[in-house]
């Protein structure tokens, strides 16, 4: 049984799996405060002493939830993905408690909407989000892609041989395009706030944001 005391700012992290137990790791070094519990103890094992806590047991069983003090976690991360029955009943067990801000991970649609049915606020598809963000990468001509809402994206691309010398304002990237150009990097330094006053040279890369059909517009034109 873990101490009981205000952890709001702590984080629970169940099923220790390559996705849970990436995410308590990096946690961790974040100085959160993390409870590692998984229902195999070879997990549990290799996390022992990288963890703030972590032990052994059966998420689906709401009593050894409770005696693990879960409801004095204010975040719960629900890491189980081949085993989806698991998954399901454990967000369901947490939002029963009272968890207030609970994540789940899904393998597919279906999943998540379950997910969300039983009490998950966030649902993450760690492999969907990652294919189509590769997809992106791979058929296009942008550096970086992240999705930041459905049909909202943030690209990072090179600027185009077009824009070479003329200043952001003289451009019209908003109205032409109906992108934003949030940030830029010259070769070798860091990236800054874009303004309309900001020139843009070759080999310059560009943060672009917008819809996410307009961004890959952009990038195709880059």
């Amino acid at each position: 049984m873990v101490d009981k005391k205000n952890r709001g700012d702590a984080v629970v992290v169940i099923g220790l799996g390559r996705f849970g137990g990436a995410l308590a790791a990096e946690l961790v070094t974040r100085d959160v405060e993390v409870l590692g519990v998984d229902n195999d103890a070879k997990n549990v094992q290799h996390f022992s002493g990288r963890l703030t806590h972590v032990v052994c047991a059966d998420s689906t069983d709401p009593d050894a939830l409770e005696q693990l003090g879960i409801t004095e976690f204010g975040r719960a991360v629900v890491g189980i993905g081949t085993d989806i029955e698991a998954s399901i009943l454990t967000t369901s067990i947490l939002a029963d408690l009272g968890v207030a801000d609970i994540w789940a991970k899904s393998i597919s649609l279906q999943h998540s909407r379950i997910l969300q049915r039983v009490g998950a606020h966030h649902v993450v598809q760690p492999e969907h989000d990652m294919g189509e963000r590769v997809a992106h990468l791979v058929t296009g001509r942008m550096l970086d892609y992240v999705e930041v809402d459905e049909d909202y994206a943030m690209i990072k691309t090179m600027a185009p041989r077009w824009a070479d010398g003329r200043s952001l304002g003289s451009l019209g990237v908003r109205s032409k395009y109906g992108v934003t150009v949030v940030g830029i990097k010259k070769p070798g330094g860091r990236f800054t706030y874009a303004t309309s006053d900001t020139v843009i040279h070759g080999g310059d890369t560009l943060l672009v944001a917008g819809d996410t059909d307009k961004v890959e517009r952009f990038a195709d034109e880059t």
